[in-house]
């Protein structure tokens, strides 16, 4: 049988010497060592050295406190992340992009958050929606039209998203195995295939090297839409 997940035990505090502010640290603390899939209300409690009432006096659902955990994340990830400027377009949101990536990346518990969890509190959704619309306004001040701003970071942040979710479901995976490692390249049925991967190219990973490439055409093609117009 799978181990359950466990929470180190903690001296029990007080009754009432708990805040909000002191159980989304601690969901974070656990959520490092169990994964966001495996908190629960009982855990945390234990892990805060409180009754689980003390816990749902604040946050009556898992829900609400994961709602409070993506909101602040996503604060100190905005804040993070560097500012797309009109000035050099292509190697600021270039860098916005990588570092969006890093972060996820580098962040497992902020990456199942933000990314594998679809649901986000108004207050997250709101957040999110400004910084998006600063990103377009630097795209438009530098000669994007405003459909072809939206377009480009559009597919910027779903070039982002999907490269990271794909490695971190990899990473979930129970046995570790991605498609990419059970594609069989036979180089005299597939001898292009087989040149590119000797070469240490990868079929349909989330590699640096893929995210590179697609980057890249997404800003060639902004590019060329500025020249042109």
């Amino acid at each position: 049988m799978a181990k359950q997940p466990t929470a180190e035990k903690r001296q029990r505090r007080e009754r009432g010497s708990i805040n909000p502010d002191d159980i989304i640290a601690g969901a974070f603390e656990l959520a490092e060592q169990v994964g966001i899939d495996n908190l629960s209300m009982p855990l945390l409690g234990k892990h805060l050295g409180v009754g689980v009432t003390s816990i749902y006096w604040y946050f009556r659902r898992k829900d609400d406190l994961l709602n409070a955990m993506t909101d602040r994340a996503l604060r100190q990830y905005a804040f993070a992340t560097p500012y797309v400027e009109s000035r050099d377009w292509r190697e600021t949101l270039s860098n916005h992009a990588r570092t969006m990536r890093a972060t996820f990346l580098g962040n497992p518990i902020l990456c199942d958050l933000i990314l594998i969890r679809s649901a986000l509190s108004p207050r997250a959704a709101e957040l999110g929606v400004l910084e998006v619309e600063k990103a377009i306004a630097s795209l438009v001040e530098a000669g994007l039209s405003p459909e072809d701003a939206f377009d480009t970071y559009s597919a910027v942040s779903v070039h982002v998203r999907g490269s990271v979710v794909l490695q971190r479901l990899h990473q979930k995976a129970e046995d570790g195995t991605a498609l990419e490692d059970t594609m069989v390249v036979d180089a005299d049925r597939t001898p292009l295939l087989a040149q590119v991967s000797a070469a240490g190219h990868q079929i349909i990973a989330a590699d640096d090297t893929n995210f590179d490439y697609t980057l890249n055409c997404i800003l060639d093609n902004a590019q060329r839409r500025i020249r042109a117009s």
